[in-house]
């Protein structure tokens, strides 16, 4: 078995090693000649940078943290397709993605907030083209949507609205604004069965209800014009009357017939019994009525009946009797339906409550009491790094540029250039200030 040979370094590595040794000690004495300059650059930048973080603009963020409801129903799933933004097959992956079990109400929610429906009115009830000095809605939308922030958590599904403004209250009011108009979109685009079936009994129920007055309308008028309030009622009622004018009829008769025979025809007292028969008679014979079929009434037509009567003639009730039936009838079944489609209505629209997907707020936005932003001391430091690189790049370069010799090539020819470049410059400078 042959041993295997260690390979020797090459006389090249150590060289290269003891190069870059000399180079970095080379640079660290001309930073460290020139470290004066070095720590005012620095400490110049480092003001510079702490007057331009307090010249900035401070802004403010608000958070709310939402949580919608886990709504699984078709209609949310087709409220979910029909906002979806993406176009193609995005709809279809919505919809397949919450028959899947997915969070859909929580992806249809931030699609929602994203939408130019919620931007527009939070433009008009903010007046934020003025805000934001925009010309254009658009542009305005743009700057909105760039200073707001949606995000989810996968996981959880609860939202998180940020918003980020000069103002620490309009920050606010932006943030609470944005679940306002994300409720009253979800109400308004609710479509789901229970929607749908409170409308339908809605339409149906005003339906009924004239249909209602109508039926009550007409049996008020048949009632007034033939004084028919309850047939049963006056029935019985007529009857009872009517057999005792008949027995007081009978009665008088009996009386009058023992007086003739016993004073004759001539006597006052038959002649009083007489007129009493005649006005029982003219009484029964106005109970009893006639038995011609009704002529229709309206108005202040001639009726069958006399002004005086208060209930109708008794061989009339039979006729009025079916007329009267089919217009109670009537009024019933429309009252009884009248009441059915209340109720009805009354659980449609606590179901519907119950259907619209309810914004339910974790953490209601505030205002902030401290900036987000900038960060000044950061600022401030980011300024102080960049002067002292800038710097050290420069006096690197300066003493590399030194080291070259005069009788470079490329040393004579950057300075060749530098010296054409500095010529036109200041021919330029020169024709531009030349009087016309």
């Amino acid at each position: 078995m042959s041993t295997p040979t260690l390979s020797s370094p090459s006389p090249s590595q150590p060289a290269a090693t003891a190069a870059r040794s000399v180079n970095w000690v080379v640079n660290a004495s001309v930073l460290w000649s020139r470290r004066r300059m070095l720590f005012y650059t620095t400490l110049f930048a480092f003001l510079a940078g702490i007057a331009i973080a307090f010249a900035i603009p401070k802004r403010y963020q608000s958070s709310a943290r939402i949580m919608p409801p886990d709504q699984q129903g078709s209609s949310a799933m087709l409220l979910a397709a029909l906002t979806s933004r993406s176009s193609g097959l995005g709809g279809l992956g919505s919809l397949a993605g919450g028959l899947l079990g997915g969070h859909t109400t929580t992806a249809l929610f931030v699609d929602l907030l994203h939408s130019g429906t919620v931007s527009g009115h939070l433009i008009d009830r903010f007046h934020l083209q003025q805000v934001y000095h925009k010309r254009y809605v658009t542009d305005t939308a743009k700057r909105l949507a760039k200073q707001t922030e949606v995000s989810d958590d996968k996981k959880s599904g609860v939202i998180t609205i940020t918003v980020e403004d000069t103002d620490p209250v309009r920050a606010r009011d932006l943030a609470q604004g944005y679940l306002d108009e994300l409720n009253n979109l979800v109400t308004r685009t609710s479509t789901s069965s229970a929607h749908q079936e409170r409308i339908f009994i809605e339409k149906r129920l005003q339906t009924v209800k004239e249909d209602l007055e109508q039926a009550q309308l007409q049996l008020s008028e048949f009632s007034s014009t033939h004084s028919t309030i309850d047939i049963k009622e006056q029935t019985r009622g007529s009857v009872d009357a009517a057999a005792k004018v008949q027995g007081q009829l009978l009665a008088e008769q009996a009386e009058l017939d023992s007086l003739r025979q016993i004073y004759g025809d001539s006597n006052v007292r038959v002649r009083e019994i007489e007129a009493v028969i005649a006005a029982l008679r003219h009484d029964l014979d106005r109970m009893n009525g006639s038995s011609a079929p009704l002529s229709p009434v309206t108005g202040d037509s001639q009726s069958t009946m006399s002004q005086e009567d208060l209930s109708p003639p008794l061989r009339q009730l039979p006729r009025l009797a079916v007329p009267f039936a089919d217009l109670y009838r009537n009024v019933r079944v429309q009252e009884t339906v009248f009441e059915l489609l209340t109720q009805q209505y009354e659980m449609a629209r606590i179901e519907e409550a119950k259907d619209i997907p309810v914004v339910s707020v974790i953490d209601a936005p505030g205002i902030p009491e401290k900036r987000s932003f900038p960060p000044r001391l950061l600022v401030a430091l980011g300024f102080a790094a960049f002067g002292f690189a800038a710097t050290a790049a420069w006096l690197l370069l300066n003493s590399r540029w030194s080291a070259v010799s005069p009788e470079d090539s490329r040393k004579r020819f950057v300075q060749e250039v530098a010296a054409n470049v500095h010529q036109g410059i200041h021919g330029l400078l020169r024709l531009n200030g030349r009087p016309q």
